[in-house]
């Protein structure tokens, strides 16, 4: 059994599904998926993952603000402590830094990052972190404002191993997304076959990143079988240990989903 450690399912293209989350998640289901992280990105849209793991029992969610989300405001530590004791939250995030897109930006989604660290730290829940050209400040303030004890994961991990090497050294895990099927991929492959395996975790980021083969098309949890595929091949080992190992890891990570 699989598990998609990271999709957006308030967001997905559902027009093969007659527009119903239903009938994606249930096809989901049909190809050995038992447990979906929704992943919450803004003050906005807290509500609209809530109310999708209320109602799905296979669902999980967290609650955060994306970097590329904090112009429309900020979520304080009081808010996330708040939203947090949710029996359904099991993560704060998606947080962190991402200067690709939003180099001016960089003093807020700082701010914001904290603010998400540390109130991770008091509800010892772990962070789900979204980092892209920005490795040092990510490490560093992780290492500042986070705690062993909350820490999280590199979600969607596309960066060397030596930021995976120094995360996990803060007691991180690392998770892998369709990316890793990419023609253009190489560096990434070399780094997914270091993660120790009881660091690693799989995502989908749906409606985003679809995996070959199905690359450029709008991404769905059901995907996730074809990343784990991929990597299972990559590392040499079966795909039923993969499932096995990656959602042990899954659970042990946010233990509140268990």
């Amino acid at each position: 059994m699989f598990v998609d450690s990271h999709c957006h399912l308030d967001r997905l293209q559902l027009e093969a599904y007659d527009n119903q989350l239903a009938a994606a998640i249930d096809a989901a289901t049909a190809r050995g998926i038992q447990q979906f992280l929704c992943v919450g990105i803004s003050v906005n849209n807290r509500q609209a993952v809530v109310d999708i793991a209320e109602k799905y029992p296979s669902v999980v969610s967290s609650v955060g603000v994306h970097p590329l989300d904090v112009k429309e405001g900020l979520a304080t530590g009081e808010e996330l402590i708040q939203w947090s004791q949710h029996p359904k939250v099991v993560a704060l995030g998606e947080t962190g830094l991402d200067y690709y897109y939003s180099e001016e930006e960089k003093v807020l989604q700082q701010e914001s990052f904290v603010i998400h660290l540390e109130a991770a730290a008091r509800v010892q829940l772990p962070v789900i972190v979204h980092t892209r050209d920005a490795r040092d400040d990510t490490l560093a303030l992780i290492k500042k404002y986070g705690s062993e004890s909350s820490a999280g994961v590199l979600h969607c991990f596309t960066e060397n191993w030596d930021m995976a090497r120094r995360a996990m050294d803060m007691n991180y895990f690392i998770s892998v997304s369709g990316i890793v099927t990419f023609k253009n991929a190489n560096a990434l492959r070399e780094v997914v076959k270091q993660i120790p395996m009881d660091r690693l975790l799989i995502e989908t980021d749906s409606p985003y990143l679809a995996p070959v083969p199905y690359r450029g098309k709008p991404n769905e949890p059901k995907y996730i079988k074809e990343v784990a595929e991929y990597i299972a091949a990559l590392r040499g080992i079966s795909l039923v240990e993969l499932a096995d190992i990656t959602s042990a890891n899954f659970y042990r990570l946010f233990n509140k989903a268990a």
